[in-house]
């Protein structure tokens, strides 16, 4: 069994209780004017509309989240178009697609998509994984001067110098990995937590593949950081310097909400869930 999330739920049913609302004041409409319509008719429209507002939610509803700061609130280390382009066009492709991939379907988070997502096929894989990454890529950064002030948690130093030694040790290596002969065309670099929650993990992976799906690595692992190294992420400002791009973006990582990905991760031995 799963739960929508909250805040789709609340959307859902405040839109199919105005509909509902719609259809009784047009069945008592009619009922006045038609003298002939009968009791036993109104109740039966208003018993659908009551059915509309229990009805559980289908496929369909993934959504680009929107972004908890400006386009160009990420400059000058992420410019203003590419996150347009990336957020508007880029993203909405992967939510069209998935959406389209479980037309008919019951909903589910996208996150529950994802441990079979290599089993379920190219639309749920490709699409489900992008829908899912580039939600989880949005809200781990912050503007600049927000960024500056945030910190990694005990619990995520403690584990960051256990698994590379000290932060900066892990940023060289993070670079290392993201770097474009160490993973070749497009993909992601991540920091994990593995498997057992004690130890954090540096992994790439190609396309729109995560260490959430079951094949993708050795075992599953749960994200807490993520850099899309797609080149629509960086090209228009940095072109073939993605070395510089992945320098660069540290300066807009949130390290709270990095740190509250790994508490949950550690605490709930899953991953982590995104808006949208």
């Amino acid at each position: 069994a799963y739960s929508v999330p909250d805040h789709l739920t609340s959307t859902t049913q405040a839109m199919n209780l105005t509909a509902a609302i719609v259809l009784l004041s047009a069945s008592a409409s009619a009922w006045t004017a038609d003298k002939a319509s009968s009791r036993r008719d109104v109740l039966n429209k208003v018993a659908g509309a009551a059915a509309v507002v229990a009805a559980p939610g289908v496929a369909g509803a993934y959504s680009v989240p929107d972004l908890e700061y400006g386009f160009d609130a990420l400059e000058p280390f992420i410019d203003t178009p590419t996150m347009k382009i990336h957020h508007d066009k880029h993203h909405a492709t992967y939510v069209a697609n998935i959406n389209k991939a479980t037309e008919g379907k019951d909903e589910v988070p996208i996150l529950d998509l994802m441990a079979d997502a290599l089993e379920a096929g190219p639309g749920v894989r490709n699409s489900g994984g992008g829908h899912y990454n580039h939600a989880f890529f949005w809200d781990e950064m912050a503007p600049a001067d927000k960024a500056s002030k945030t910190k990694p948690s005990a619990q995520l130093e403690e584990l960051v110098n256990k698994s590379f030694g000290s932060m900066d040790e892990m940023k060289e290596k993070f670079e290392a990995r993201a770097a474009p002969g160490a993973l070749f065309g497009s993909g992601w670099v991540w920091i994990c937590v593995n498997k057992a929650g004690d130890k954090l993990e540096l992994v790439g992976t190609p396309n729109q593949d995560n260490p959430l799906m079951k094949g993708v690595l050795d075992e599953v692992m749960f994200p807490i950081l993520g850099l899309d190294v797609w080149e629509h992420a960086y090209y228009l400002k940095y072109q073939n310097r993605r070395p510089e791009y992945v320098s660069n973006w540290w300066n807009v990582v949130n390290w709270d909400k990095v740190s509250e990905n790994c508490k949950y991760v550690v605490d709930n031995h899953a991953g982590v869930p995104v808006r949208g």
